[in-house]
């Protein structure tokens, strides 16, 4: 099966400036996909790239398996959006904006009115006029306005900005739902590492316009280098006084599961090399490791050992971008 979008070499220039630099990306069918990266990194030029709101300088790009611009409309047909700030008509009500949106898409977006409403939780409140929402509020209502289009495909640009914890729960329930029950492709982007670990299966790491690396979540987290370990050993505060005088380990501690044991950062030797160094200094010391386990790594230490921090003048050039693209 074809993946729901898929692109090669995928450039975006503006004047001198990269704003996407040769992406090779590729979004599995059925699936919460991540595209995580910093404020700045590129994520919205992305999404305006694959809904054909701007062209791209190099390369190509398809979705649902149909190549974009050439076949956009045949694409867009089945892909619902939100890009930045959902907009609406702040004087109408919000299922007042959505028979506007159903009215140009035909008949059959009416009847999904009232699901959609429900699903996002605003069925209490949908008689009110937006201009009286909160913003999210108008997130919800942009994801029931995705809805109408039944989509194969959702694109999503920061979601839950706005929601509270509540509404953050929900909306990850909800989104799991969509992938899990009903089959649908949910491309999140997000520089909310906790909330794409939690909803994504697959996700990718972006930091000034380029791939970094991606693949499952799961995947992801376990290629984080190994700073910590789990030792088990018959007298602790033996192994605690054996440590300090180990090159290899630069701190330890008591936890629950035993000692917890931070890793000397190292270029002559693996981490692999400097747990093997932990371990050889115990046994050496005349005690029994029992059990010797890395820490398990979350996403967010994987994207903090991948990517680099912007600096101020990256975050200048990127406004710079960002405004040329609005006049683009």
């Amino acid at each position: 099966m074809t993946a729901a979008v898929e692109t090669t070499g995928l450039t975006k220039r503006f004047g001198e400036r990269t704003a996407i630099d040769n992406v090779d990306l590729r979004v599995p069918r059925g699936s919460a996909f991540g595209f995580l990266g910093p404020n700045g990194a590129g994520k919205t030029t992305m999404i305006r790239m694959l809904l054909g709101l701007t062209h791209a300088s190099a390369g190509t790009m398809s979705v649902l398996g149909h190549p974009v611009p050439a076949e956009r409309a045949q694409a867009l047909s089945r892909v619902g959006a939100i890009v930045e700030e959902p907009r609406f008509h702040p004087h109408l009500s919000g299922r007042e904006n959505l028979r506007i949106i159903a009215a140009a898409r035909g008949p059959e977006s009416y009847a999904r009115i009232e699901p959609a409403l429900e699903r996002v939780g605003l069925i209490a409140r949908a008689d009110e006029k937006v201009k009286k929402y909160s913003l999210g509020m108008r997130q919800r209502l942009g994801v029931a306005r995705c809805l109408l289009a039944d989509p194969l495909l959702l694109i999503l640009d920061e979601p839950t900005n706005g929601l509270d914890p509540g509404g953050i729960q929900e909306f990850r329930e909800m989104i799991r739902a969509m992938v899990e029950q009903e089959g649908r492709t949910v491309f999140l982007s997000s520089h909310l590492l906790d909330e794409v670990e939690k909803i994504c299966d697959h996700a990718a790491i972006v930091d000034h316009g380029k791939i970094i690396t991606q693949g499952a979540i799961a995947e992801l987290a376990e290629g984080a280098t190994v700073h910590e370990l789990i030792v088990g050993v018959n007298d602790s505060e033996r192994g605690l006084a054996v440590l300090e005088g180990c090159d290899a380990a630069r701190g330890a501690q008591r936890s629950d599961e035993g000692l917890r044991v931070v890793l000397t950062d190292g270029s002559e030797s693996s981490p692999a090399e400097r747990a093997a160094a932990v371990n050889a200094a115990l046994v050496g010391a005349g005690l029994a490791v029992s059990r010797l386990e890395p820490v398990r790594q979350s996403l967010e230490q994987r994207f903090l050992e991948v990517t680099s921090r912007l600096s101020g003048s990256s975050a200048e050039e990127q406004s710079s971008i960002d405004q040329e693209e609005v006049r683009a």
